[in-house]
Formats: C-alpha cells, structure tokens, sequence
C-alpha cells in the first residue's frame, strides 16, 4: 500500500497492467477469460451482420463466395471456440474458489498458462486472413476432403488448425485445474453434496473435457500430417477414409456442445433459486442429471452422420431420445424452485427465463433431428441452423448475459443498470427470436445452409429479410450492454457485498474479493451457507 502511494501515477498504471499480464490470481485469470470471450463475441456479432446482410435478399453481391466462406468460419469458430467456452471457464475460474472456500486454485502458474494459451490461439486463428489465401474457409468443423491441402491450400487453414490444437491443450489443462481443485481445496464443512450447483456442473463440464477434446486434437493433428508430412488419413484415393473425420470431429463436437450448455446449466440453477426466494428444488437430481447428460453425450456423436450411411441410426436415435430425459429434470427442477415463490423480476432472472424459452425451443427441435426419417429431410438445411441457434444462442448466450448481470457487481464491485439490462434483454429476445425462429420455415421450404447466395424462391427473400433485421435488433440490444457496462465502470457507485441476497459463498465476502478471497467464512451446513449465516433462526427451525 506505501509503495502504491508514493509512486508516480504513470508508472502506477504502468504496475497495474504488468501485474494483470502475469498475475496468477483466479479471479484476474477468470476476469481475462471473459473480457477476452466478450470481445470475440462482438467480433463474430460483427461477422454475423455480414453474414445477414449478404443473406437479406436474392443473389446479393455484398461479398464473393470465398469471402463469405472465411467470414461464416471464423464466425462459427470465434462464438464456439473463442467466446462461448473461455466465457464459461472464465466464470469458473472466477466462481470455483470462491464458492468452495478455496484461496486460489490448485496450480496458479498453469491457470495463468491456459489463459496464455487461449489468448494466443485467438490470435493465431485470426492472423489467417493477414496469410496469402486469406483465413480458413472450410466452416468451423472443416471436413475432410475439404480441408486437405489439394483443395483448401492457403495458410490460413495451417493456422486455423494451429490455433484450436493450442485452444483444446488450454482446455484439457484448465480441466484438470478444476477437478483438482474441486476436491482437494473445499473449506471445513464443504462436503461434495453441500456443493453449489455451478460447482457441479463444472466438475461434470470438466470431465467432458478430459473425454472429448483429445479427440479433437488427435484429428486436427493427423489432418495437419495430411496436408503437409504426407498422412492420407483422410485421402479416399490413398487407402484413406473421410468418414473417419467425421467419427473422430463429432466424438469432440456433440459432447462440445453439453461443454457449452452444462455450465449454464449452472448458471440458471444459481440465479433461479435466489430470485425465487427459496431454496433449490431437487438438487440432487440437479446433480444426477448432469452426469447423465455427460455421460449420455459420449454415446450420440453418430446422430450428426445419419445420412452417411456407415453407422447404426436406430441406435444412436434411441440415445439421443435418452438425452432429453435428465434435461427435463433440470427443466422440472427449475419450475419447480419458481413454483410458489416471491419471484422477483431482476434483469438476471429475465434472462433466466428467456434461457429456459429459447433452450426449449432448441431441446424439441433437437429431438426431433435425433429421428432418422427428420433428420434426412432437415439435413443441410436453414432447420438446423435454427436448431443449434436455439441450442447456443437462445440457451448459453442468455444464461451468460444472465451470469454478467447476476456476478457484475460481485467481479468488479459496481452494479450495472436495471433498466438498461431489461432494454438490453428485450432487445435481445424479439430480436434473436425474429431471426432464428423464420430459418425452421426456411428450412422445411428447402433453403440450404452453407450457402452465400440464393435464387428469388417463393418467401425465401422475404424470410430472409426478416431474419436479418431481427439481428439488427440484436446488435442494439448488445450495444445497450456495452453503454451500461461502461457507464458502471465509469460509476463511483459502489455495489453491496450482497446485492441480490444470494445463497453461496462469493456473496459472503467483499465486492470485488480480496487477494485471497477471504477474512472469515460461516458454518458451512448446506449448500445454502451464506443464507445459514443470515438467517440463523431458519436454520435452528430446520427451515432454511
């Protein structure tokens, strides 16, 4: 404090930036997370409009076929593979300690590398379109043939590739970080089953980490000795099978998607209980269900690859039917914690709810694609599109606004506004809703997916029309958010401790934490032990 005080302010800013960049404290790693995530968020938002402004009408000309491949890939990259997972494991890194009592986790020094990592992944994803051939143009899966050197020969690919072996290393690492953490560093008192729900999920998230993204490495790996040492992995004329793309990619990419939702799965199970003032309802099959979700996840990669004709359809149909069972519980679970409550309609819970809409929407038509005979008729087309937006859109990208709006006040210490937020969520639900709800009539009217342009069919135009001002209406619901998140960092306002009465134990300690978390921590009883705390006479009663 002393040498803060007497050094100069230029050299003090200069002391504030060094210690973020080799800081080795979870909450600055997780901040660095999600203020990174965030920004490839409005990076792919910005893609997204060129990607709806080329659609909006008939045989647009606003960008070529090439261009409009390299923008749609690294859209679909940056938004699953730079911003919706380092978001989530930002927010663990930032919660985890915090909600088990923990001082920091287990490996500091390696928590700072994964950061490290991601960030430079990034950067080496985007550098492609600086190379001859410009960036990665195969979409964000890059199947093989596709993506082999004979066809997709710019550099861009080489670093593309690149770059997501250096994002999954710093997820299997960051992975075992926090199943590490999770059981070896709870408080006196944190037993497994006193957990908070986000906790859990990220245990289950973590394990599905350690299980699919080897398999993503392991295939960009051999499609990099492929293009360049001569591997015909891939490379039907050589003895080599393109099918074997597709089993070792969706091994990774159909349990990637529950690495993207299961943490916001968490997220919802936090916010619902608080603003519904009482307690979870069902919290061990909150916890069951994500295992079995996890589980079940590793069985149903072959339901992408139906109509490939290699794999046992009605088997994989059967499990991915399985799968909806353990999210019904959650959704079940949900309701129930809301049934009777004293809801309070804060911009966290509106989000929550918009969560539980969109993902529904998503959940069904997911489990109608699960049926072969659909699945034939939906494939590569504008339906799938709305199916998987619906899926990571409408679920993860509102369950994060809603995690931004709940822990705001907790990560930095200010409180964001209310009625921006509910301007910032309304905008945002007419305006996803406006656009992807359309692409399930685009799709049963066979407009494909993939594709940069299209003839002047019957309601083709006028659809795509609305679906692209419908994104419109998104970006000035995500500008509301930044003017909000501005103006309160701007604000000398400080926000409580506890702003909303929250249940777990990072609303127990200061906003923004101290170094290590910390002063004193209460009994811990339940999974509720800051509430425990607050309300000792409930506890006493057996009520709480």
């Amino acid at each position: 404090m002393s040498r803060a005080i007497t050094t100069a302010p230029s050299s003090l800013a200069h002391h504030g930036i060094i210690e973020w960049l080799t800081s080795t404290d979870h909450k600055h790693v997780g901040i660095l997370y999600m203020c990174t995530g965030i920004f490839y968020f409005l990076v792919a938002g910005l893609l997204a409009l060129v990607i709806r402004a080329q659609l909006s009408q008939p045989e647009m000309t606003l960008v070529g076929p090439h261009q409009y491949a390299q923008i749609f890939t690294l859209h679909g990259t940056a938004m699953i593979f730079l911003f919706v997972v380092p978001f989530a494991l930002g927010l663990a890194n930032f919660l985890i300690p915090l909600q088990i009592g923990a001082p920091d986790m287990a490996f500091p020094r390696l928590n700072a590398f994964t950061y490290w990592l991601f960030f430079f992944a990034g950067l080496t994803i985007f550098s492609g379109a600086l190379v001859n051939g410009g960036a990665a143009a195969t979409g964000w899966y890059a199947y093989a043939p596709l993506s082999e050197i004979s066809v997709s020969t710019g550099g861009g690919q080489d670093l593309w590739i690149v770059g997501l072996l250096m994002s999954s290393i710093s997820g299997i690492l960051t992975a075992v970080n926090f199943i590490t953490t999770i059981f070896l560093y709870r408080a006196p008192g944190m037993t497994m089953w006193r957990l908070p729900i986000f906790t859990w999920e990220m245990v289950a998230t973590s394990l599905l980490i350690l299980m699919a993204f080897p398999s993503l490495a392991a295939v960009l790996a051999m499609l990099f000795i492929d293009r360049h040492f001569g591997g015909k992995f891939f490379d039907a004329t050589a003895g080599g099978n393109p099918v074997l793309y597709q089993h070792l990619f969706w091994f990774f990419g159909h349990p990637e998607v529950y690495i993207m939702i299961l943490p916001f799965f968490g997220v919802i199970s936090e916010i619902i209980p608080v603003f519904s003032r009482k307690p979870i309802f069902g919290y061990t099959g909150l916890v069951l269900s994500a295992f079995a979700i996890a589980g079940l996840s590793m069985g149903v990669w072959a339901h992408h690859m139906f109509t490939t004709g290699v794999v046992t359809n009605a088997f994989f149909a059967a499990v991915s039917f399985l799968i909806a069972v353990p999210t019904g519980v959650k959704f079940f679970n949900w309701v129930g914690t809301m049934w009777r409550g004293s809801i309070v309609f804060t911009t966290p819970m509106l989000f929550a709810i918009g969560f539980m809409l969109n993902f529904l929407i998503g959940g069904i038509t997911g489990v109608m694609v699960a049926s072969p005979p659909i699945d034939f008729q939906a494939k590569d087309s504008y339906f799938l599109v709305s199916h998987f937006h619906y899926v990571l859109g409408g679920g993860s990208l509102f369950a994060i606004f809603g995690a931004i709006y709940f822990w705001f006040p907790k990560v930095f210490g200010k409180m964001l506004s209310e009625r921006l937020g509910m301007s910032c969520f309304w905008l945002l639900f007419i305006g996803f809703n406006t656009t992807f709800f359309v692409m399930q009539f685009l799709g049963v009217m066979g407009m494909p997916r993939r594709i940069y342009t299209y003839p002047a069919l019957p309601g083709w135009g006028t659809l795509n029309l609305i679906a692209s001002i419908g994104s419109l209406i998104m970006a000035v619901g995500v500008l509301v958010f930044v003017w909000d998140v501005v103006t309160a960092s701007l604000s000398r306002k400080h926000a409580p401790d506890d702003p909303w009465g929250g249940y777990s134990l990072e609303w127990w300690t200061t906003s923004p934490p101290p170094e290590y978390n910390f002063t004193s921590l209460p009994p811990i009883r339940s999974e509720r032990p800051v509430f425990d705390a607050k309300h000792p006479e409930l506890v006493r009663s057996g009520n709480s």
